[in-house]
Formats: structure tokens, C-alpha cells, sequence
């Protein structure tokens, strides 16, 4: 047995052992991204640093093995902010939103892209619930908004923005003294006085200025073909619509380990945005797997999890240097990867860059 000092307490601890194990195990907190119990240690998001106070050196607890007599600071401010620039670092090269610019403007921090995609599954009594929870028995905001979801839609650069006003209207239409069904919904009328207050405000970074091939990229997950209707008589009519909706919203917009830590540590998305590859989603068509670069901070959990694993192609880096990126090896086709692992790789995601369609 050894003994390590963290944070002014003295630990035993056998040989081998992380600085990262031995303050877990002592219920210490220290924040990670790239790091996951049972695969091979890798620092690269140095977010897990702390200091050697002998050295005065800043090492990566989730690498760095335990020596008898080390003393060890997890939580001064100067640790804390070193945290804090690497999550800026990785902010910078972070080009994806949090939230959609729709739900963003929203007086009442409704969840737009969420009632679309339930809507253009026909999951109507799903959607139904959801806007009975936002509007909590009062009457929808949107009676009186002017429609600032509709003119921050991305869709309106392509062609029209999508008719979120009138389905949020239609779909509120029936929600009084109770949830109604499906069929009873379609039979009522919007009408009311809204004033319900906006959502405590999370943080939420921005994807920087879009090229016009960006731009396109969000109209991988959108239907193309629909008939679109400005006016939303009908169930039907909503869920055509909502079939237009580009979802540029992130699915782990409420599950995201990096989201998190930015909140925790009170920073701020940086304005400019550094450039390394053009934003690009690939649909995996035989899995439903979606991977969004923007969003990705290479980590190398999704590559790690799947090395040695010979039955089947998986994600790998490719190129060198600052310009590395996770992609499927430059010899297989995306469609052909991660057949049944797909959902492996989604778990350890930390930021959303893997989801499902």
C-alpha cells in the first residue's frame, strides 16, 4: 500500500492506481469527458487536470498513476480555472447548437422541435400531453406572439418557415380542464389569453456563421416531398408540416455531459468559432445512426469501445494533427459500419455527436 494526499487528506491506495480512481473512490468529485470505466485511459479533453504540488505541475488525473507521498490539489481556483479554458478549447471548435433557434426565441421556452418530431411520427397524443405540461392549464402564449419561432426557422432560407405558430395553436386548441384525445382535438378551436413566462435559461452554444452547404445539411433529416399548409386544420395537416422541420435542435439537448459542465462551471460559448471541418450529418441507413462532426469533441470513447473488435467496420480517426476527425475508415462506406454496435457508441457519446434517426 501507498499513501496520497488529495486536497490536504491522506489516502491508501495500492500501486497502479489513477489519481482519478483513488478520489472516486474517496467520493471526490472530479469532472470528465474522455474518460469511461473499463477502456484504456487516453487524456484528451483535460478536464479531469490537477495539480502536483511538489512538481508544481498540472497533470491529467485519469492518467496519471498515484506515487507514494504525492500531494495533490483538486479544487483550488487556479485548477478550477485551467478546467475552465479547456472547456473553452473545446467550445471553440464546438459548432453545433444546443437548442434550435426556434425554441430559442420563444417567449415561452416551449419545446418546438420535440412537438415536431412528434407530430410527424403521428404521435398525436404524445404531442397532445407535452403541450398540456407547457401551457399547465392556461391558454397558449402563442395567441398573442407575433411568431419569432417562424422567423428564426432555418427552413425559410430553403423555402418557407415551418407553420409552428398555427400547429402549436391547433394542437392547444382543445387542452382545457383536462388532456384531450386525438379525436377530440381535431374538433376544437384556438382561443385565448396567454401569459405563461419563459424557462430558466441554459447554456447553449452556437454553430458560428453557416456556409450554404452547411446549411443543407440540417435537410438530411427533414422530408422533402410534403405538402406543406400555412393553415393547420387537422392532425394530418400538422404532421405533414412538421415532416418540413430541419431539426437542428440536439437530440442530447437534455442528456449531454459537456452542456453540463458548462453550466456547472458558469462559461460562456466563445463568439468565434474555430473552423477544422465543414459541418457535415451522416445517416447511417441500416441503423439509424446519426454523426454529427460539429458537435463532436474527440474524445475517442466511440473509436476505444470497439478496438479489437474484428466481426464488424467501426468509427477510427482519420487525418493528422489538429485537423484529425472521427469518420468511418477511408476504405468502408458509412452505411456499412457499426451494424450492431450503434448503440454502444450513442451511450458513451459525452455532447450528442451520436444519435439515433
Amino acid at each position: 500500500m501507498i499513501s496520497i494526499k488529495i486536497d490536504n487528506t491522506i489516502y491508501e491506495t495500492t500501486e497502479g492506481s489513477t489519481i482519478l480512481e483513488v478520489a472516486r473512490n474517496a467520493g471526490l468529485s472530479i469532472p470528465t469527458l474522455c474518460h469511461l470505466d473499463g477502456v484504456a485511459h487516453y487524456s484528451s479533453c483535460m478536464i479531469c487536470m490537477v495539480k502536483n504540488i511538489k512538481s508544481n505541475n498540472y497533470i491529467p488525473s485519469c492518467t496519471a498513476l498515484v506515487q507514494d507521498g504525492m500531494e495533490i490539489d483538486t479544487i483550488s481556483e487556479d485548477v478550477i480555472s485551467l478546467r475552465k479554458k479547456s472547456l473553452e478549447m473545446l467550445f471553440s471548435e464546438h459548432r453545433a447548437e444546443c437548442e434550435a433557434p426556434c425554441r430559442v426565441v420563444c417567449p415561452a421556452g416551449y419545446n418546438i422541435p420535440l412537438s415536431n418530431r412528434l407530430l410527424a411520427e403521428k404521435k398525436y397524443d404524445e404531442v397532445i400531453a407535452l403541450t398540456a405540461r407547457e401551457i399547465e392549464g392556461r391558454e397558449i402564449m402563442c395567441v398573442r406572439c407575433p411568431g419569432y419561432c417562424e422567423n428564426a426557422c432555418r427552413r425559410k432560407k430553403v423555402d418557407l418557415p415551418v407553420s409552428i405558430r398555427n400547429m402549436k395553436l391547433f394542437i392547444a386548441a382543445g387542452i382545457a380542464g383536462g388532456i384531450p384525445d386525438a379525436d377530440t382535438i381535431e374538433k376544437s378551436l384556438a382561443e385565448g389569453v396567454p401569459k405563461t413566462g419563459r424557462t430558466g435559461k441554459r447554456f447553449s452554444s452556437l454553430v458560428g456563421r453557416l456556409e450554404a452547404a452547411e446549411l443543407n445539411e440540417w435537410l438530411k433529416e427533414c422530408t422533402l416531398e410534403v405538402t406543406r399548409s400555412r393553415e393547420i386544420v387537422s392532425l394530418s395537416k400538422a404532421s405533414g408540416e412538421a415532416a418540413s422541420c430541419m431539426h437542428c435542435d440536439c437530440r442530447a439537448s437534455e442528456d449531454c455531459k459537456f452542456r453540463d459542465l458548462a453550466q456547472s462551471f458558469g462559461i460562456r460559448d466563445p463568439r468565434g468559432k474555430m473552423v477544422n471541418a465543414p459541418i457535415q450529418k451522416k445517416i447511417n441507413i441500416n441503423t439509424g445512426l446519426v454523426f454529427e462532426n460539429a458537435k463532436c469533441i474527440k474524445c475517442g470513447l466511440c473509436v476505444r469501445i470497439c478496438e479489437g473488435k474484428t466481426d464488424e467496420p467501426a468509427l477510427c480517426f482519420i487525418n493528422r494533427g489538429f485537423i484529425s476527425i472521427i469518420s468511418e475508415p477511408l476504405t468502408e462506406e458509412f452505411n456499412d459500419i457499426l451494424i450492431t454496435r450503434s448503440q454502444d457508441v450513442i451511450d458513451v457519446c459525452p455532447t450528442g455527436a451520436l444519435s439515433r434517426f
